[in-house]
């Protein structure tokens, strides 16, 4: 019997990292969900973060007024597991986007959170920032929030601004 491959998407609420570059976390901290590779909900959630991913990164290099806490979602393997995980910080470089690992690894064992990790924009599952205190963007988060219980998903909503 073939078991399915799945893999870990987490919810990080994550706040941009202060000076000393340590990650916090909003109220309700780090949450990992479990999805079979090939959910439906979440592969729509994931297409439409690509899809909108220029105009992302073009307001990241302009960032308007009352805009903060940039991040981008990214796919991490390790050998037939992979795990999703916001960077934040993050910036361009030559070969692709360089950034922090801002959740701890549940199923991975090749990265552990903090680490500066390099990525390309094929392993971008998601992007999201803060606007006049509200989330924008983070569609795999609105797909996780199905996903948990009413009370869970009530309380992330209201401590951290999301519009799902």
């Amino acid at each position: 019997m073939k078991l399915a491959v799945r893999t870990m998407i987490s919810l990080m609420l994550a706040l941009a990292p202060g000076l000393a570059g340590a990650q916090g976390a909003e109220p309700g901290g780090d949450k990992t969900v479990m999805f079979a590779r090939d959910d439906p909900e979440m592969a729509v959630a994931i297409a439409k973060a690509r899809a909108s991913l220029d105009e992302f990164l073009a307001l990241t290099e302009a960032p308007p007024s009352g805009t903060d806490r940039f991040k981008l979602k990214v796919e991490v393997h390790d050998g037939d597991i992979s795990e999703h995980f916001w960077v934040i910080p993050f910036r361009r470089n030559e070969t692709g986007f360089v950034g922090i690992l801002a959740n701890e690894p549940v199923a991975v064992r090749n990265v552990v959170l903090g680490q500066n990790i390099e990525f390309t924009r094929d392993d971008i599952s998601d992007w999201g920032y803060r606007r006049d205190g509200r989330q924008v963007g983070s569609f795999t988060v609105c797909v996780m929030f199905k996903r948990m219980s009413k009370e869970e998903a009530d309380t992330m909503h209201e401590e951290s601004g999301y519009d799902c």
